[in-house]
């Protein structure tokens, strides 16, 4: 506690001489300062970057378009958040601060929570969510549990999809690359009077891939890819909207390799990810008042295929192992936006119905919430004093074998402030608490499979954390820069353990403390020397100066101590635009489950860096009858051998080429 606010008096101490400065510069025509930004994430309202006191991250649909993942967890990889897990078969996670999301199902499970549109996507695992048709994606690094509830211990992630604007536009696209890749897209977006629509539908293959070693990684590829994403809605009045979001991702055959070492050629998943939302907006004549209410459902489906496997089927339709989770949930929120003062108070639903293979059971958890979040501006707009409070009330139940019902509650507060020392220098500081709240199976299970007996525990207390953080802010035209230092305090982590007679069962066991430094920094040389178009040297990295254990004073595992991404971008030149992207992965300590012993024995895994390149470059133009653009992409440029995951190389260097005409 004392080491941030000592950080903290630095920071203003170290800043104030330039007040002056700002003063002469206030009124220069070129100043046109991001802090002005609209986002949404960290208030559930628009509000401007200048009120967060978060360390907040926005990815733009131009980045997104001169990236070359396909999905947001290979984009995620790009910025040098904090650690992944990935895996061949459509298999991601995502790390931020020393934790990570969850990948299967229930994404109530994971200490990174990932949002579409601002509701619980309903999974963890990013490879589930495709990028064509989203408009941008908002990153709070941190807790995020008093907007939106458990699992947002190391952050959230908003993925926000596009929204037709203005005349209507259509385009279709397609690429070629390397291992046999073939993809096709093609997609509309516009609006009409007032009905807007913005969808698209992509469609890809590939076969195995070779690692950088030029091995060949059988059963890598797969059969088919689709992804559909559609957002319409209709503004029937002035400032009120109803609105329907689609979204739809379906993997049919999706390789499932063992190891490199132990290669099987057989195995392989089926991957389903389908979400309906229904969404009313509406707002007052002077804007005084807005309000939102939503209803949605999702259901997430795994299935595995071992051909040679003799896994149980509860399932009877001869798949050997399948993971069910439906979503459905409700948000309802008013909000009161003032010179000096943003209210908003909110009622959230969840409920999951969870059935797995792989054991006997059905769950169910129930999740009702309140919360109330308030921003008071102060000092002509200069000084931002932000605060909230959320309660949860957490009901799980195992409706089979045995019917058995726990519940639980959590309170999550929150407050932090921002003071612009300047029109285009913000200093930050912020408190929160999140939470993760323990599982059916772990509080209220009571069943045998395979000779074990398996028993909740119903005093188990929900995960928590505590988070303290301090940062500096600079934006200006052509200059974006931002530093943060974060501490935070982990406990009660659930654990499995064994008890006599084969029993196993969870308990409260570990804490721990992670705390660290982030940065990140683009300079626009081609707007500080005015030349009409883009050219953006970039950086950024998380430095972990602690992440320790409090039971072992050991190093955390499958964390690593540093994560970095720098590179550059142009853009609109001439039409050509293209970025240069380097990813650095740093070294940690994991288990070495392909030893074959157990307990499997902890070793370093090495560091790694990976670089991407994308160009694109608009060929044709027909004026009122659209444009060509000709796209190259090169990953894994310097064909090194790495993995995110131990044994499981991703692919050596890849070459894609593509077409999109857009009208």
């Amino acid at each position: 506690m004392k080491k941030f606010f000592c950080l903290f008096l630095f920071l203003s101490l170290w800043i104030l001489p330039s007040n002056g400065l700002a003063e002469e510069q206030r009124n220069d025509k070129r100043y046109e300062t991001a802090i002005d930004e609209i986002v949404v994430t960290a208030s559930r309202v628009k509000v401007k970057i200048k009120e967060i006191p978060s360390n907040l991250t926005v990815i733009d649909n131009t980045r997104i378009n001169l990236s070359a993942a396909r999905d947001l967890g290979d984009l995620l990889t790009e910025i040098g958040l904090g650690h992944y897990q990935i895996y061949p078969g459509s298999l991601s996670t995502v790390g931020i601060r020393g934790f990570r999301s969850e990948p299967h199902g229930n994404d109530l499970m994971g200490h990174i929570l990932i949002l579409i549109d601002g509701r619980r996507a309903g999974t963890g695992n990013a490879a589930k969510i495709m990028t064509k048709n989203i408009e941008r994606i908002e990153i709070i690094r941190g807790p995020a549990a008093v907007q939106y509830g458990s699992a947002a211990m190391g952050g959230l992630i908003n993925v926000i999809t596009k929204r037709g604007k203005e005349r209507p536009t259509v385009f279709a696209e397609g690429f070629l690359g390397s291992f046999g890749y073939e993809e096709g897209s093609i997609g509309a977006s516009g609006k009409i009077a007032g009905f807007d629509f913005s969808g698209s539908f992509t469609k890809s293959s590939m076969d195995e891939y070779d690692t950088a070693d030029g091995e060949k990684y059988n059963n890598t590829g797969f059969d088919d890819k689709e992804n559909s994403s559609l957002n319409i809605g209709y503004e029937f009045m002035p400032g009120n909207r109803i609105g329907m979001i689609y979204n739809r991702f379906d993997a049919d055959r999706v390789g499932s390799p063992n190891y490199l070492s132990q290669n099987d050629t057989d195995d392989y998943t089926d991957k389903e990810k389908e979400s309906i939302d229904v969404i009313y907006e509406g707002e007052t004549p002077d804007t005084l008042f807005a309000w939102k209410a939503r209803y949605f459902e999702t259901e997430d489906n795994d299935k595995w295929s071992d051909p040679t496997g003799s896994n149980p089927d509860f399932w009877d339709d001869g798949t050997p192992s399948k993971k069910k989770t439906e979503q459905q949930g409700a948000q309802a929120q008013v909000s009161f936006d003032s010179e000096y003062m943003l209210l908003t108070a909110g009622f959230d639903w969840v409920n999951y119905e969870i059935k797995s293979s792989w054991n006997p059971l059905k769950t169910e958890y129930d999740n009702p919430a309140g919360f109330i979040l308030a921003t008071a501006r102060l000092l002509d707009q200069k000084l931002f004093i932000t605060g909230g409070l959320r309660y949860d009330d957490y009901e799980v139940e195992v409706k089979e074998p045995k019917g058995k019902t726990e519940d639980d509650d959590n309170f999550s507060p929150q407050i932090g402030m921002a003071y612009l020392l300047t029109d285009y220098l913000k200093l930050r500081a912020n408190y929160g608490e999140a939470f993760v709240m323990p599982a059916a199976e772990q509080m209220a299970s009571d069943y045998y499979v395979w000779g074990y007996h398996y028993k909740g525990n119903p005093d188990l207390d929900p995960e928590k954390s505590s988070t303290y953080e301090a940062g500096i802010d600079f934006f200006y035209d052509f200059l974006n820069s931002s530093f943060t230092y974060f501490y935070t305090d982990f406990e009660d982590k659930i654990e499995s353990t064994t008890l006599p007679g084969y029993t196993r069962s969870w308990d409260n066991i570990s804490d721990a403390a992670i705390s660290g430094f982030e940065g990140d920094f683009s300079f626009d040389i081609g707007t500080f020397l005015n030349l009409g178009f883009e050219i953006k040297p970039y950086a950024n990295f998380v430095y972990l100066t602690e992440f320790e254990d409090d039971e072992t004073d050991k190093d955390l595992l499958y964390t690593s101590k540093l994560n970095a991404s720098y590179g550059i971008t142009v853009s609109d030149l001439k039409g050509l635009s293209a970025n240069l992207n380097f990813a650095y992965t740093g070294h940690q300590k994991i288990m070495d489950f392909e030893s074959g012993n157990w307990p499997a024995p902890v070793i370093e895994k090495g560091g790694f860096t990976v670089a991407s390149l994308t160009v694109s470059k608009k060929v044709l133009d027909f004026e009122k009858f659209g444009n060509v653009t000709l796209k190259g992409e090169i990953k894994n440029l310097l064909d090194r051998e790495y993995e995110y995951v131990q044994g499981y190389p991703m692919p050596g260097r890849s070459f894609f080429i593509g077409l999109r005409y857009d009208y």
